[in-house]
């Protein structure tokens, strides 16, 4: 499979775009004539990324994003298909088109080159920049929660036909990166292993949870869940550093892993960060009153983010056959979405404490003792909810056991 790339394909530089991009007729309406400028931007794992702009009015601007043959974190010696780029951009396109407001839109997908180009959103940034500074985004609930639900609802069993849904699964079959989430996610945290990366002050509390075999299955119940469960067609990575933001918008960007997997996975993964970003206020914000303050927001959203779901989904189940899918099976469907929510959820918070790739709100601490005091809380929050997940009946009850938890370290 890794041998299977265009024999047009080479990775772009400052340098080449400005004549790469005069190849592309989808661009000449934005550029026109004008000289143009990129300056490359990418801080992800995997990709290069650009910004194109006119050197004449910078208000005329593209995105570029091209995958690299390789994980770009670690090099060459860990080799992935570039195709994954083609991934990206047909489930961006579905996602346009079910939640155009909240999708960064795409201009034109260039299968030789891998390469997609997009609205530079240069009025938004990385929610999870915003957060880590304490800023409140009051629309956020509302906006995710109306994504999620369209996104994830419109892409199941429920409405999509027999055969539409087994061609969309084929389609986005995407094994190279979900093994990567199977590994990085649910196998290399709970087990010695040279590439988790977390910090010597946690190895206590990483080496008793290694030990627990109670959370280790049901980590792999969660593993299990999302290798088979084709359940909708999920974005497959969406932490707040794949949103960008304003007081007044949120926009999905990046869903190069997505694949017809479990809907709790997109809800956790927004859900388990909002929990990291409020485990890593315990030291951030030193003020007793601001952390308060900004927590309660946090809590409040993830509150308002599952109840708006829950509402746009109703859209579609007014839509079903109630012989087929009677009252009590939408509330029982209802139900494990919540409990795949916390599971899957608490192995994406665990994940990002012990394994690589951790995220900047814990990790960009600079003080050793206060970052352990973030970690160990975010790993005590996640345990609490992967080992209580089926006892929840409403999404205040998962708040309630996550804020209940506090920080094991320092050791007594």
């Amino acid at each position: 499979m890794f041998g299977e790339v265009s024999p047009k394909y080479k990775p772009l530089t400052v340098d080449t775009i400005p004549d790469y991009v005069r190849t592309r007729p989808e661009l000449t309406p934005i550029f026109r004539d004008d000289p143009i400028e990129a300056v490359e931007v990418g801080d992800g794992n995997l990709n290069l990324v650009f910004i194109v702009t006119s050197a004449v009015d910078a208000a005329r601007t593209v995105v570029l994003k091209q995958a690299l043959p390789y994980v770009r974190l670690v090099g060459d010696s860990w080799p992935l298909p570039p195709d994954r780029a083609r991934i990206e951009a047909q489930a961006l396109e579905i996602e346009y088109r079910l939640c155009p407001e909240h999708t960064v839109r795409v201009y034109f997908y260039d299968p030789d080159m891998y390469l997609t180009a997009m609205v530079n959103l240069n009025q938004h940034i990385i929610m999870r920049k915003g957060l880590i500074e304490g800023i409140k985004y009051p629309k956020f609930g509302q906006h995710i929660g109306r994504f999620l639900a369209r996104t994830l609802a419109n892409t199941t069993d429920l409405v999509l036909d027999y055969r539409t849904k087994k061609l969309e699964v084929a389609r986005f079959i995407n094994p190279e990166l979900c093994k990567i989430t199977e590994d990085l996610i649910f196998t290399e945290p709970y087990r010695p292993t040279e590439r988790n990366l977390f910090h010597k002050e946690l190895e206590p509390q990483v080496l008793a949870l290694q030990a627990d075999e109670a959370l280790r299955v049901e980590v792999a119940k969660m593993k299990e869940k999302f290798m088979t469960q084709a359940q909708a067609l999920i974005h497959g990575d969406l932490h707040t550093g794949s949103i960008m933001i304003n007081q007044d918008e949120t926009v999905v960007i990046d869903p190069e892993f997505a694949f017809f997997g479990p809907i709790g996975f997109d809800v956790g993964a927004v859900i388990g960060n909002l929990l990291l970003s409020y485990a890593a206020h315990e030291v951030r914000t030193a003020d007793p009153e601001q952390r308060a303050d900004f927590r309660r927001y946090l809590t409040d959203t993830i509150i308002e983010l599952w109840h708006v779901f829950v509402d746009e989904f109703q859209t579609v189940w007014d839509q079903v056959d109630p012989i087929n899918f009677p009252k009590g099976y939408q509330d029982d469907y209802m139900l494990r979405l919540l409990h795949d929510t916390a599971g899957l959820g608490a192995c994406k918070m665990m994940r990002r404490v012990i394994g690589l790739a951790g995220v900047a709100d814990i990790r960009g601490i600079e003080d050793v003792h206060e970052r352990a005091i973030a970690g160990s809380l975010a790993l005590n929050m996640a345990t609490a909810l992967l080992k209580q997940r089926e006892s929840l009946t409403q999404i205040e009850e998962l708040v309630e056991i996550a804020t209940a938890c506090k920080p094991t370290y320092p050791w007594k």
